[in-house]
């Protein structure tokens, strides 16, 4: 057995996973509670639990792949650094005037009140600056008087200073001036420069992804740096690579730097497992459903890859699961394309003033965590009623290292739900679950239907600790005949983190007609872009030594004159064929934008900017079934079990293993294993393949 192994970790609200692949690809697996106050706790217990267990060497590790939720909580809670920012003379009012839009039932709030400023008025300054669109200078950058504004910076001791000057992405020199002198004034803080952040126009959008930036950059240098810590009093010693949204890794030594692009890593390392598992069977589409203890977010893989945005609204609002533009903090960063819920696990059922079921999005959490864990909740929650309903033997839950308390989660939906409305408590137990599969069919909804996606000819991959107990739900609602629910679902992300690649993207803005656009023009605006692409992949030799041969991918964001938004087109040209993709690109737009929005244009094409993406590929660990599924004659345990609310099933229950060597079973079955169960419900059946996954079929 090859020792060479590949430890991913995934951080939710409710649930740590940690996954250790060894070389021939067998998996060990350990799903404990999060320690919301010291996440990196959760993390190092897991790891040190796996390692007693498996008795692997710490060194043998090569690489450890993580995934936090640091960043987005640090957004969403305002619990950032103290930051300082930096501006234009002229725009300290900036960040307060925002770009909020009124949404959903906001639109007829008489008392409608405006989210408050991200920050206090007296943490900006401004400086005597100005530059054009185009980088010609209007008002030279004032030295002196950029002093004086650091000292006062200083006296406001800030943890770090974000800077974001008026067109900074076509003159960086004046940000770069700046820099200098704050470092001068404070060496000890950390000064994030837009122009580096996020070289591209529309200030708002520039200043809000640089102040973010600032904000979290020394919380992730600290957490990373205890996280490294505690790795290597564990002995390991491989490097430690970072999670980001837009599906691929980064190095630790840049995480700082780059913090905002971590905000979907736990949502994209589901994603990315999903395309794992698409491209091993050979699906070209596929939607990709992970639901956790907390939310969840389902995206869209094509040919292998999800689609990926370069703009993400965090803590914005809108309805069944999208994100409306002028809701939230704009963050411009590349993002798989997901749509989320918050329907979990832990989601809270309630009622409201007018008796109407809800649930979500308000969750339990890991403390106190749902009535059954009997830590102290008392709200009904989607994983209560899952156990009332039969889904969920409680003596085995989360591998049998937390028993659960039917009698608790039967008195929470009682009191709480069934009581209110003059029912019984399994026909509520059942409407929470249904409404739970009402919010998530919403979110599939944004990532299919609505982007013009038809999602019946697709396969559902289903993973998360909850995901394949509501998978047949969810698919019944869209039509779907096909079902995966992968090896260890319940820790897909963890497992999807290992087979991500080292990515770094960056662009910047530049216009230009495309019949002005030469050859020469555009290999020049490549070339810097990759530059600079290149530095933000900071690879160090222990990680290029684990790297392969550096992919480049280059796109041009082209749109038509006096439109205020663009497309990417790729760009890439064989040998010798530089003129005549040039020349293609604006009908490749076109075609683009018929594709989109069905509209045919014959308008002027502009280019506003140019990109690169890179990627060096990892060496993946195999496929292969668990160990753990056990090779005993399939067991012979049934209890009632209810697919409606009006009359129980006796079910069958059995593990992957069992399952395996019966063969194709009709439902209704449950599929248990430590870390997951997958429901089967009459008019389904279920077999296992060779990798151990639970193929589930409409009859």
């Amino acid at each position: 057995m090859s020792e060479r192994c590949v430890l991913g970790a995934d951080i939710g609200v409710t649930f740590t996973d940690i996954v250790l692949t060894r070389g021939d690809g067998q998996l060990h697996v350990v799903k404990q509670l999060t320690t919301p106050g010291a996440p990196e706790e959760s993390v190092l217990g897991g790891i040190r639990r796996l390692l007693e267990t498996t008795g692997v060497d710490p060194a043998s590790i090569e690489r450890v792949v993580h995934g936090t939720p640091l960043a987005t909580n640090a957004v969403i809670e305002h619990k950032g650094a103290r930051v300082a920012f930096v501006t234009t003379k002229g725009f300290g009012d900036l960040l307060r005037i925002s770009r909020e839009a009124r949404v959903e039932d906001d639109r007829y709030d008489l008392f409608f009140e405006p989210s408050p400023p991200v920050l206090e008025r007296d943490a900006v300054f401004e400086i005597v600056e100005r530059c054009d669109a185009r980088g010609e200078v209007l008002v030279g950058f004032d030295a002196t008087q950029a002093r004086a504004e650091a000292a006062r910076i200083a006296r406001y001791a800030p943890e770090a200073v974000a800077v974001c000057f008026l067109h900074s992405y076509a003159r960086p020199d004046h940000e770069e001036a700046m820099e200098a002198i704050l470092h001068a004034a404070m060496p000890d803080v950390r000064v994030i420069l837009s122009s580096r952040v996020h070289a591209e126009m529309r200030e708002f959008d520039r200043a809000s992804t640089t102040l973010h930036t600032a904000q979290v950059a020394p919380l992730m240098a600290r957490y990373l740096a205890r996280l490294r810590e505690g790795l290597g009093r564990l002995g390991i010693q491989g490097p430690l690579h970072i999670m980001e949204s837009s599906g691929g890794v980064m190095s630790a030594a840049v995480a700082a730097e780059r913090a905002v692009a971590t905000l979907e890593s736990g949502g994209a390392a589901g994603v990315m497992a999903a395309a794992r598992f698409a491209n091993h069977y050979g699906e070209k589409r596929v939607i990709s459903f992970d639901m956790g203890g907390t939310t969840a977010k389902a995206g869209v893989v094509h040919d292998g890859r999800p689609r990926v945005v370069r703009e993400l609204h965090v803590g914005g609002r809108g309805s069944y699961g999208g994100r409306r533009a002028g809701t939230g903090m704009p963050i411009k960063t590349p993002t798989i394309d997901l749509a989320e819920v918050g329907a979990g696990g832990g989601s809270i059922a309630w009622l409201d003033p007018e008796g109407v079921l809800q649930v979500g999005p308000r969750s339990s959490g890991a403390d106190p965590g749902p009535a059954c864990y009997a830590r102290g909740g008392e709200a009904p929650t989607v994983t209560d009623a899952n156990l009332v309903l039969g889904y969920l033997t409680p003596e085995r839950f989360a591998g049998g290292t937390m028993a659960l308390d039917p009698a608790r989660a039967h008195a929470a939906i009682a009191k709480s739900i069934a009581e209110p409305l003059g029912t019984s408590v399994v026909r509520a137990a059942w409407s929470i679950h249904e409404m739970a599969n009402a919010n998530m069919a919403s979110a599939v909804h944004v990532v299919t239907v609505q982007q013009g996606i038809d999602p019946r000819d697709h396969v559902l991959i289903c993973f998360g600790g909850a995901g394949p107990m509501h998978a047949a739900g969810l698919a019944s609602r869209f039509g779907l005949s096909h079902i995966v629910a992968p090896p260890e679902a319940g820790v897909a992300s963890a497992i999807g983190m290992q087979a991500t690649d080292l990515t770094a993207e960056h662009g910047h803005t530049h216009w230009i007609q495309a019949a002005d656009l030469t050859v020469a023009e555009l290999s020049r605006q490549f070339a810097r872009a990759l530059e600079v692409a290149r530095e933000k992949m900071g690879l160090d030799d222990d990680e290029a030594s684990l790297a392969g041969a550096l992919e480049v991918e280059r796109l041009v964001d082209a749109r038509f004159v006096g439109q205020s938004h663009e497309l990417s087109i790729p760009y890439a040209p064989a040998p010798g064929q530089e003129a005549a993709e040039l020349a293609a690109l604006p009908a490749r737009f076109r075609a683009r934008y018929r594709e989109l929005y069905g509209i045919e244009s014959t308008g002027a094409v502009e280019y506003a900017a140019f990109r690169v993406r890179l990627r060096i590929p990892v060496a993946r660990p195999p496929l292969r079934r668990s160990a753990r599924e056990g090779t005993d004659a399939p067991a012979a345990e049934w209890r009632d079990v209810w697919f409606g609310a009006d009359k129980a099933s006796r079910t069958r229950i059995l593990t992957r293993g069992d399952l395996a060597q019966t063969g194709t079973l009709s439902g209704p079955l449950l599929v248990e294993s430590d870390v997951d169960t997958v429901v089967v419900p009459p008019g389904w059946s279920a077999t296992v393949d060779e990798v151990g996954s639970v193929h589930l079929r409409r009859e």
